[in-house]
């Protein structure tokens, strides 16, 4: 195993970023290669407890010289996030001096273009250079895992359509209860990926990709980092990396997966109509039914008819919820994923900011 750092330069004087980087040389060139990193949204972390786990299995099976596939790992990918707290709460989603998701703006590029990402780096940002960096690295992957984590959710994913049923190992190996079907039309890190191997001339556009994986999988809630929890995950990831012959050992057989494989335009993103006080009816994983009461919204406490009932649009697994107990008006409250398409509008792309 090789540990080495990426150096990012701060973009105000004395400020500097190390991103640390483990590494394993495959001992196969036909072995499939992974990339995997965690916390690209810095304060989600049970993937970074994943990864400390599945990197103690890693490295017995490299002793044991059972690494057949080049296996890169980057378990804290966002040194930048890290650093940001504000009023005591880690600020790990957005960028506070751009304003900008982490896991947005990814340059969209084609494959023979990789190695142009490290070119010229003073004309990019901190933060831009550090995603520049990690999508060089995945690009020279042919599967790549983003380790996430919703705010109260089950373990479920976002896979390209591209990229379905072939990824329904990875499903199975970590026990997920959805995989959400996206549409490949973000700047998200996952999708940025695919965007390259899709493209892998400028000017060219493919629709399937055998050998290839980019998936951004939602490993449960931001408070579900527990040891059991991380060392289970980590046990699923290590099967995905056997039944993908990248590490030599028993093959476990694993069950096929059984969740909800839906397209983001089944998904049911509920909202507040109006601010006030969450009243939850129905909790992550309910099976809900058309016209079944989901919150009650106070709006005006205490006041007659100050209630709002908020009630399921449609049949449907409840995938996430938010973990905060007041809302403003439009902000998103629940993830439903549904058998037949919302009535509400979606843009292409991803489903929340």
């Amino acid at each position: 195993m090789d540990v080495s750092e990426i150096i990012i330069a701060g973009d105000t004087p004395g400020v500097v970023w190390r991103l640390p980087v483990f590494r394993f040389e495959g001992a196969s060139a036909e072995a499939p290669r992974i990339y995997i990193q965690a916390a690209l949204h810095a304060n989600e972390l049970p993937g970074t407890a994943l990864l400390h786990f599945l990197l103690d299995r890693l490295r017995q099976a490299d002793r044991d010289g059972a690494i057949l596939g080049g296996i890169t790992i980057v378990p804290q990918a966002n040194p930048i996030g890290s650093a940001q707290a504000h009023f005591g709460e880690l600020q790990g989603r957005f960028d506070l001096g751009s304003r900008t998701n982490f896991n947005r703006d990814f340059p969209l590029i084609s494959l023979e273009d990789r190695d142009c990402l490290l070119e010229q780096p003073d004309l990019y940002s901190a933060a831009d250079r550090l995603k520049r960096h990690l999508l060089h690295m995945a690009l020279g992957a042919d599967l790549v895992l983003d380790l996430h984590c919703d705010d109260e959710g089950l373990q479920y994913a976002y896979i390209d359509e591209a990229f379905w049923p072939d990824a329904a190992d990875l499903a199975a190996a970590l026990d997920m209860q959805a995989v959400l079907l996206s549409d490949g039309e973000s700047s998200a890190f996952e999708e940025a990926v695919a965007h390259a191997w899709k493209h892998g001339r400028e000017g060219e556009r493919r629709t399937t990709l055998p050998g290839r994986l980019s998936v951004s999988v939602e490993l449960r809630g931001t408070r579900d980092v527990y040891p059991e929890l991380a060392r289970k995950d980590a046990e699923g990831v290590f099967r995905f990396l056997v039944g993908r012959g990248i590490v030599a050992a028993p093959k476990a057989g694993l069950q096929a997966f059984a969740g909800k494989a839906v397209p983001l335009d089944n998904i049911e993103m509920i909202r507040a109509p109006e601010a006030g006080a969450i009243l939850f009816h129905r909790d992550i994983g309910d099976n809900v039914k058309a016209g079944d009461l989901l919150a009650t919204i106070l709006a005006r406490p205490g006041a007659p008819e100050g209630t709002i009932e908020i009630r399921a649009p449609q049949d449907g697994l409840v995938v996430t919820r938010v973990s905060t107990r007041f809302a403003r008006r439009r902000s998103d409250l629940m993830k439903i994923a549904c058998a037949e398409p919302s009535r509400a509008a979606r843009k292409p792309g991803t489903l929340e900011a």
